[in-house]
């Protein structure tokens, strides 16, 4: 029986943070035009001190990692007043592949997203990756459509001129 866990990252992961960013845009790289850059490592050492980075532990081994926050205002624009749990960058571990755990970080989310009195899990992605989009709504986001971004600065590069596909699950 696989032993799953979810907790915050430490200091002592960013190494493997980091190697599954590297995966996953390499990975994009071969798929799409626009992949991820290069993160700061200011910017998850940041997440990881304010408890926003998280990891998804089976048998001991890190099998996914993803960031959260409340706010997200240049994406989210006006929805920004909805109270939401945001998640991004989610990385898998090339081991873990095909195990559905974007289902298990949204079965996490929901009730992360009540103890902090949330009402929406919300999601985006650059671009208009159809297999994405269908994968999450399986996972119960409902598609909101494409938005043109029109203020990204101080995001991550990927973002400069971009469209963003945005996602969210409504609670009761």
């Amino acid at each position: 029986m696989m032993m799953m866990m979810i907790n915050n990252s430490t200091k002592a992961d960013i190494d493997e943070i980091f190697r599954l960013y590297k995966i996953a845009t390499d990975f994009q790289k071969t798929r799409f035009t626009v992949h991820w850059p290069e993160f700061e490592l200011a910017l998850v050492e940041n997440e990881i001190n304010e408890k926003r980075q998280w990891k998804l532990e089976i048998d001991g081994r890190i099998a996914c990692v993803w960031a959260t926050t409340f706010d997200d205002p240049q994406i989210w624009e006006e929805r920004n007043a909805d109270p939401s749990v945001y998640i991004h960058r989610i990385a898998t571990n090339p081991d873990f592949r095909g195990q559905n755990l974007v289902a298990e970080i949204v079965n996490w989310a929901k009730d992360y997203a009540a103890e902090n009195d949330k009402k929406f899990i919300r999601m985006d992605t650059v671009g208009d990756n159809t297999k994405l989009i269908a994968y999450y709504g399986k996972c119960g986001f409902e598609y909101l459509g494409p938005l043109k971004l029109r203020n990204t600065e101080g995001l991550p590069a990927h973002y400069d001129n971009a469209t963003v596909s945005l996602f969210e699950i409504k609670l009761k």
